[in-house]
């Protein structure tokens, strides 16, 4: 299993940094949509649904809303003189709630279940509010300042990646080694409180050298290390609701198209959480 999680990792970093770093802007989006879909597929087995045209089905509502907001933002359109265009600013805020809401699930599991496990329509719900800003948050960053520099964008996402990775590596290691307290037991057994404290810290020192090797001015730093703090713990809310909705399912894994790692879901479920309030943090700060 951990050699074919390397395998896996050897083959798929160097593909994701040439998809952020080396695709045209329009491309990069049509790119980023095809992930959210796979993604948009594996959910649909959170939901119960066994047929695949059922499941198909679900897919290709999650592509019709991604059509429909592409012709609403396209990539090239999100930023106006240096701003994120302002109705953009109301899904992000949607999706905050979102994840304000599924953290107060995700906290109340299993009691909270019912009220939204008894249908599909619920859990269908979720998977949109969770899928469909990854992929508007992906665009949005992958564009900032763009004319300037084609790679700016692509940097911003790198941060986001590496905040969760950062915070899942620093969680592993530090839940290993010092690991007591159990974080959400009913949800994800091996997680702990002493692990998501390591996790929190690990991102912050990630995101604090990334400032000091890219000189950023010293008196933002805390600003950025406070801003982490929050990114880092909506991460790891992204990775507990996936684990929540395959625990309702009855899965081991979202999917198996990644030897090693399981399926899409299984490698962006604390990006679903991570880039959207990176957004909001980075439109927050061009405004201070």
């Amino acid at each position: 299993m951990l050699k074919q999680r390397i395998l896996t990792s050897l083959v798929l970093a160097p593909l994701a940094l040439a998809l952020v770093f080396y695709t045209p802007l329009t491309l990069f989006s049509y790119f980023a949509g095809a992930i959210v879909l796979m993604g948009a597929w594996e959910w649909s087995a959170f939901m119960g649904l066994c047929n695949k045209l059922k499941r198909s089905a679900f897919v290709l509502l999650v592509a019709a809303l991604l059509a429909l907001l592409n012709l609403h933002w396209p990539i090239e359109s999100l930023w106006q003189d240096g701003k994120l265009v302002g109705d953009a600013n109301y899904l992000f805020t949607l999706s905050f709630a979102w994840w304000i809401v599924a953290s107060y699930l995700v906290w109340r599991y299993p009691e909270m279940a019912k009220a939204w496990n008894e249908g599909i329509v619920m859990r269908g719900i979720a998977g949109l509010l969770t899928l469909v800003p990854l992929w508007l948050a992906l665009n949005t960053l992958r564009s900032a300042q763009y004319t300037e520099s084609s790679h700016f964008g692509s940097m911003l996402i790198l941060v986001v990646l590496g905040i969760v990775w950062s915070a899942d590596i620093g969680a592993y290691f530090t839940g290993k080694s010092f690991g007591k307290r159990k974080l959400m037991p009913k949800v994800s057994p091996n997680k702990t409180i002493e692990g998501l404290a390591g996790g929190v810290v690990a991102a912050v020192i990630f995101v604090l050298t990334f400032c000091h090797f890219t000189d950023v001015d010293l008196i933002v730093w805390p600003i950025y290390a406070i801003m982490t703090v929050f990114i880092a713990l909506f991460s790891a809310v992204g990775d507990l609701l996936e684990s929540m909705f395959k625990r309702e399912a009855g899965l081991k894994d979202s999917g198996n198209c990644l030897p090693g790692h399981g399926g899409i879901l299984d490698r962006i479920d604390s990006l679903t959480a991570a880039a959207p309030m990176f957004v909001m943090c980075y439109a927050w700060t061009l405004s201070l």
